[in-house]
């Protein structure tokens, strides 16, 4: 058998969503990534108690998607598996790259990255790799990139607000990584917060008070 693996570029085309609008008192600007298993559209739901005048987000739609459960009625997606994953990562940063443009954040706005459970890994390459200077940087019950060094990060102001954020009760997180994790991300990150909600794995809204 003479099998070969080709690989070849061409024009993609995909959705994100938004909730709110931009004007002159918008005060954040949020780009925030879901986990897996979600679609943008409804992950973004999950800001809509945050102050309508005060907050604008973006939440770019992960590009793999497919069916949940057996019946084959909900779509969930997903950003990234171990196959071809240096490759998949340089195209979704490429997306959120033009999302961002056509966005045209106002310079007069915070800007605030999120990302949650899958969506930290994106999140932290993105701004690593774009060398983003945003005002704030949360993450939320997800693993850190494991390429990802301290001299990555070294752009980042001092003033910029890195909080890390995990449920109480969250399953995927024993106690003993969730310590040896934070030692790690401290030691990239020396100006980061961490925080706990009551819950589980999932986006506690009330835990991002006081962000930026």
């Amino acid at each position: 058998m003479n099998t070969q693996e080709k690989e070849i570029s061409y024009q993609n085309t995909n959705t994100y969503s938004t909730l709110n609008s931009i004007t002159p008192s918008t005060k954040n600007v949020w780009l925030v990534f879901h986990g897996i298993g979600y679609l943008s559209r409804y992950f973004i739901r999950l800001f809509d108690s945050l102050n309508k005048d005060d907050n604008y987000i973006i939440a770019p739609q992960a590009p793999s998607k497919y069916y949940k459960g057996e019946d084959y009625r909900r779509v969930g997606s997903s950003w990234l598996t171990k196959e071809n994953t240096l490759r998949e990562t340089d195209n979704i940063l490429r997306y959120v790259d033009a999302v961002i443009d056509y966005e045209n954040i106002p310079e007069h706005a915070n800007f605030i990255v999120l990302g949650y459970s899958q969506g930290v890994s994106i999140a932290s390459r993105w701004i690593a790799s774009r060398k983003i200077k945003c005002d704030a940087f949360v993450m939320i019950s997800g693993g850190f990139p494991k390429e990802l060094q301290k001299e990555d990060f070294t752009f980042l102001p001092e003033n910029t607000k890195i909080t890390h954020i995990v449920g109480e009760k969250d399953p995927y997180f024993e106690i003993e990584k969730v310590e040896a994790e934070k030692q790690r991300v401290q030691n990239i990150l020396p100006q980061i917060e961490f925080r706990t909600h009551p819950g589980g794995h999932e986006l506690n809204i009330n835990s991002l008070k006081n962000i930026v």
